[in-house]
């Protein structure tokens, strides 16, 4: 059955002395150990030109140098585009750097197991870097409101929920306002909310969350549909043959629709739909999965729970 399977099976319990709870490394892991160092060095040398702007004197006047760290017009201007990746590991604040880390923490651990540490990284520097470009775009156009300085991970853990999302649409999860309301909602519903949040805080941005980088989320969500959309599940049928028009004269084919999951007994439902799913995610990752076979397997893992 499905659960017999090596990588269905829960951890085994070990009794005794041995803890509950057991370290274990991760890329992760060191992101976040990485974020709260940088933070700490912040707090040491809070006017060091590499965290800091400040005004100097030009032949024009006063004009504006660039902290070296931090994301901004002024500094890509400068030449300093490496900004688009140091600025990722920089936070205005103990709750920026722990709501952040949360958000990576949650759901960067599971994408790492299921992706691999290439992709995963990909996806974590790539999310953050698309959501960069996207508020420096957006604060070349609005200089007054979006123009200062960028940092934070955040673009990273908005583009994480995505990608979560995508990959994981049905699963439950508990989340909890203000760390301690806990609400019950699915990845998707998070997704759906998250991007709301982050389109009404760019279109009210003098009420709702006044200077947090909301085209910054923004790119971050775009890039983590892409990431997974596109590059690992490598689906272009939305930009290629989907738009496309029948020709005249060739009849249409289409597939018949499936049979509906609930109505096969549960022998012929593992035996048809989900062992070919596990065999598919055992040679190629779970990774290579379509949207019908990821709901295959949330029907499966709903009935192994009930």
């Amino acid at each position: 059955m499905i659960e017999d399977r090596d990588y269905m099976r829960q951890p085994e319990y070990h009794p005794g002395w041995r803890p509950a709870f057991r370290f274990r490394w991760s890329w992760t892991v060191g992101l976040l150990i990485t974020y709260a160092v940088v933070f700490l060095i912040q707090q040491l040398f809070p006017n060091s030109d590499f965290f800091q702007g400040h005004q100097i004197l030009t032949k024009d006047g006063i004009g504006f140098f660039p902290g070296y760290l931090p994301l901004s017009v002024e500094g890509l201007a400068h030449g300093f585009v490496w900004q688009l990746v140091t600025y990722q590991f920089l936070h205005a604040g103990w709750m920026h750097l722990l709501l952040n880390c949360w958000a990576i923490y949650m759901f960067g651990r599971e994408l790492e197991d299921m992706l691999g540490v290439r992709k995963y990284l990909a996806l974590i520097f790539s999310t953050g870097i698309v959501g960069g470009v996207f508020q420096v775009l957006v604060a070349l156009v609005w200089r007054q409101y979006f123009g200062g300085p960028v940092m934070g991970a955040s673009a990273c853990g908005f583009g994480l929920i995505a990608a979560f999302a995508m990959m994981f649409p049905e699963r439950e999860l508990t989340m909890l306002i203000l760390f301690v309301i806990p609400v019950h909602m699915r990845a998707k519903t998070l997704l759906i909310g998250s991007a709301v949040l982050a389109l009404a805080g760019f279109a009210f941005h003098d009420f709702i969350m006044p200077g947090v980088a909301h085209a910054a989320h923004l790119g971050g969500m775009a890039m983590g549909w892409f990431f997974v959309r596109k590059i690992l599940q490598g689906d272009w049928s939305r930009l290629t043959g989907a738009l496309r028009p029948a020709e005249k004269g060739k009849p249409s084919l289409r597939r018949p629709a499936p049979e509906p999951l609930e109505e096969k007994s549960p022998a012929d439902f593992v035996a048809s739909e989900v062992d070919p799913i596990l065999d598919k995610i055992s040679a190629h990752g779970i990774q290579s999965l379509t949207p019908r076979e990821r709901e295959i397997l949330e029907t499966a893992r709903k009935h192994i729970q009930r």
